[in-house]
């Protein structure tokens, strides 16, 4: 079992998210009063692509775990910095199957949809910091580290010290891939 420990909202597309006290989660939608809630999509970039796409991007989850690597490293990174909605604690984000349910606190579930695919704005936001979330593996393919994207099935409120329950879907799993 893991924990929220800390959620975050923009209403304005902006790259780093305030960190607030407690954030609604709106089945189908995302966070309430974020930018990037909404049946179809909202990030800018696949906006400009189709507009007319679903939105697999309602929530950005974020390990805090990443986090405290990337101090390790000289990065000072806090929750909401990076755009993630939902900042984590002990919860293998990245090693998910695709369709994995979590339960974030007393009612909210989402459903994790794929990997954040970084962006050029984490390198303007920390120079030499891209790379640290975004890399190679031994075999050269590339690994994606900046978080999980999820969609909301059911909505709740979700504040830092609530539980995070894992569901895994059905064998066999698929591995996450970029969405």
């Amino acid at each position: 079992m893991g924990i929220v420990t800390a959620v975050s909202r923009s209403g304005e597309y902006t790259f780093t998210k305030p960190v607030r006290d407690a954030v609604t989660l709106v089945a189908g939608l995302g966070v309430e009063g974020d930018v990037h809630s909404g049946v179809t999509v909202k990030h800018r970039s696949r906006v400009r692509r189709d507009p007319t796409r679903p939105n697999l991007r309602q929530v950005h989850l974020m390990h805090a775990e990443l986090h405290d690597e990337l101090a390790g490293l000289g990065f000072e990174v806090a929750a909401g910095q990076l755009g993630e909605n939902v900042t984590t604690r002990g919860v293998d984000l990245l090693g998910l199957p695709t369709g994995t349910r979590l339960r974030l606190g007393p009612d909210a579930v989402v459903e994790v949809t794929g990997l954040r695919n970084p962006c050029p704005q984490i390198e303007a936001f920390r120079t030499g910091l891209l790379k640290r979330v975004v890399g190679r593996d031994e075999n050269g393919d590339v690994v994606r580290r900046a978080g999980v994207m999820s969609i909301v099935l059911v909505g709740g409120v979700v504040r830092p010290g609530d539980a995070i329950l894992v569901e895994l879907p059905a064998e066999p799993h698929t591995a996450l891939q970029p969405v």
